[in-house]
């Protein structure tokens, strides 16, 4: 009689099942920090978004005084606040402050999920940060 020797063994099946467990392992870590920087990164170009808006109306001579809010949505400054859209949190690449002269300089510590940006005429010169 001719022995039936189709399929796999259970030792077979139970180290691809530990492999898969351990590429799992390691993929969920990396996955969280490349999330992570995405949001921090979307968080930067918004403020380099509301940077331009800002210069267009100082060129446009239509940038009022006073304090105006970025609406992210649209790509246009705004006197009503508009829903929060900060995505990152306290972890590097963050800013809070952005300095109109110098397109670099950002403050790596703060939070801005959940907050506005918010851009304030202050002497002829915007200055932008993340507001609640």
């Amino acid at each position: 009689m001719k022995k039936n020797n189709k399929g796999f063994t259970l030792a077979e099946l139970l180290i691809v099942v530990a492999i898969i467990a351990v590429l799992t392992a390691v993929a969920i870590p990396i996955f969280a920090t490349q999330l992570e920087k995405s949001k921090e990164e979307t968080d930067i170009a918004n403020l380099r978004a509301a940077k331009a808006a800002a210069v267009a109306a100082i060129l446009d001579e239509t940038f009022p005084d006073g304090t105006v809010y970025f609406d992210a949505t649209k790509g246009i400054l705004t006197t009503s606040k508009p829903t929060a859209y900060g995505k990152g949190t306290a972890s590097d690449g963050k800013c809070e402050a952005f300095d109109m002269g110098n397109s670099t300089q950002y403050t790596k510590d703060p939070v801005a999920k959940d907050k506005v940006i918010q851009v304030t005429n202050s002497d002829g010169t915007p200055v932008m940060s993340w507001v609640n």
